[in-house]
C-alpha cells in the first residue's frame, strides 16, 4: 500500500503544480486582453464619451417639484411644472 501512497501523493503534487501555471497563465492572457481592449478604443471607456452634459434644473413655483429647465412652463418670472400649474399660480404656502 505505500508504492499506491506514494503515486498518489506525487499525482496530486503534479496536478497543482499544473494548476497554478494555468492559473498564472490565464491571468496573464486576461491581463493582455483589457490591455490590447484599452489600446484599440483610444484609452477611453465607453461611458464617458456618451455621458450627456449636466441640464440646469429648477423649481415649479406652485408645487416645489424639481424639473428640467427646458421643460418649465413660464410665466414672468415664476416657472412650472406643467400648464395647469401654471393656470393655478404660486402655492399660497411655499412648498417644504
Amino acid at each position: 500500500m505505500a508504492r499506491g501512497a506514494t503515486r498518489s501523493a506525487s499525482f496530486v503534487h503534479e496536478t497543482r503544480s499544473s494548476v497554478k501555471y494555468l492559473l498564472v497563465l490565464l491571468v496573464v492572457g486576461v491581463g493582455i486582453w483589457v490591455l490590447v481592449k484599452r489600446l484599440r478604443s483610444g484609452g477611453e471607456s465607453p461611458g464617458l464619451a456618451e455621458r450627456a452634459a449636466p441640464v440646469a434644473m429648477v423649481e415649479c413655483a406652485h408645487c416645489g417639484v424639481h424639473l428640467p429647465a427646458a421643460d418649465a412652463v413660464s410665466e414672468g418670472s415664476r416657472l412650472y411644472c406643467s400648464e395647469g400649474h401654471r393656470r393655478l399660480g404660486p402655492a399660497p404656502i411655499p412648498p417644504a
